[in-house]
Protein backbone atom coordinates (compact mmCIF):
# COMPACT_ATOMS: atom_id res chain seq x y z
CA UNK A 1 0.00 0.00 0.00
CA UNK A 2 1.14 3.41 -1.27
CA UNK A 3 2.02 5.47 1.88
CA UNK A 4 1.02 9.49 2.13
CA UNK A 5 1.71 12.21 4.46
CA UNK A 6 0.02 15.89 5.09
CA UNK A 7 1.94 18.63 6.06
CA UNK A 8 -0.17 21.18 7.20
CA UNK A 9 0.55 25.16 7.87
CA UNK A 10 1.33 26.78 10.76
CA UNK A 11 0.15 29.92 12.57
CA UNK A 12 1.54 33.18 10.49
CA UNK A 13 -0.47 31.64 7.31
CA UNK A 14 -4.05 32.38 8.46
CA UNK A 15 -5.43 34.72 6.13
CA UNK A 16 -9.19 36.26 6.24
CA UNK A 17 -11.67 34.31 3.89
CA UNK A 18 -9.53 30.79 4.27
CA UNK A 19 -11.64 27.58 3.62
CA UNK A 20 -14.63 29.45 2.39
CA UNK A 21 -14.40 28.17 -0.96
CA UNK A 22 -13.73 24.56 0.91
CA UNK A 23 -16.85 25.40 2.91
CA UNK A 24 -18.63 26.33 -0.32
CA UNK A 25 -17.64 23.56 -2.10
CA UNK A 26 -18.27 20.40 0.00
CA UNK A 27 -21.34 19.52 2.81
CA UNK A 28 -18.02 17.50 4.73
CA UNK A 29 -15.68 20.81 4.68
CA UNK A 30 -19.47 22.57 6.30
CA UNK A 31 -19.55 20.22 8.93
CA UNK A 32 -16.45 20.64 9.95
CA UNK A 33 -16.67 24.33 10.44
CA UNK A 34 -20.26 23.70 12.29
CA UNK A 35 -18.14 21.32 14.71
CA UNK A 36 -15.53 23.64 15.70
CA UNK A 37 -18.11 26.67 15.76
CA UNK A 38 -20.08 24.32 18.35
CA UNK A 39 -17.27 23.35 20.29
CA UNK A 40 -15.69 26.34 20.44
CA UNK A 41 -19.35 28.34 21.62
CA UNK A 42 -18.50 30.85 19.00
CA UNK A 43 -19.17 31.47 15.31
CA UNK A 44 -15.12 31.27 14.51
CA UNK A 45 -16.39 30.39 11.05
CA UNK A 46 -17.26 33.57 10.43
CA UNK A 47 -14.08 35.24 11.70
CA UNK A 48 -12.34 33.42 9.51
CA UNK A 49 -14.55 34.08 6.48
CA UNK A 50 -15.63 37.55 6.68
CA UNK A 51 -12.37 38.82 9.16
CA UNK A 52 -11.42 41.25 10.58
CA UNK A 53 -7.82 40.17 10.12
CA UNK A 54 -6.52 41.57 13.58
CA UNK A 55 -8.69 39.16 15.07
CA UNK A 56 -7.40 36.09 13.46
CA UNK A 57 -4.60 36.61 13.98
CA UNK A 58 -4.88 36.41 17.54
CA UNK A 59 -3.11 33.04 18.67
CA UNK A 60 -6.77 32.29 20.53
CA UNK A 61 -8.42 32.68 17.13
CA UNK A 62 -5.41 31.00 14.56
CA UNK A 63 -4.55 27.73 15.95
CA UNK A 64 -8.28 26.69 15.85
CA UNK A 65 -8.68 28.01 12.85
CA UNK A 66 -5.74 26.43 11.45
CA UNK A 67 -7.07 23.03 12.63
CA UNK A 68 -9.98 23.47 11.62
CA UNK A 69 -9.48 23.86 7.67
CA UNK A 70 -6.53 21.56 8.07
CA UNK A 71 -9.39 18.86 8.99
CA UNK A 72 -11.97 19.96 6.77
CA UNK A 73 -9.32 19.24 3.74
CA UNK A 74 -8.88 15.57 5.38
CA UNK A 75 -12.35 14.99 5.51
CA UNK A 76 -13.09 16.42 2.29
CA UNK A 77 -10.19 14.17 0.80
CA UNK A 78 -11.11 10.95 3.23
Amino acid sequence: MAKRAFTFPGQGSQAVGMGKDLAEAFPEARAVFAEVDEALGQKLSVLMFEGPDETLRLTANAQPALMAVSMAVVRVLA
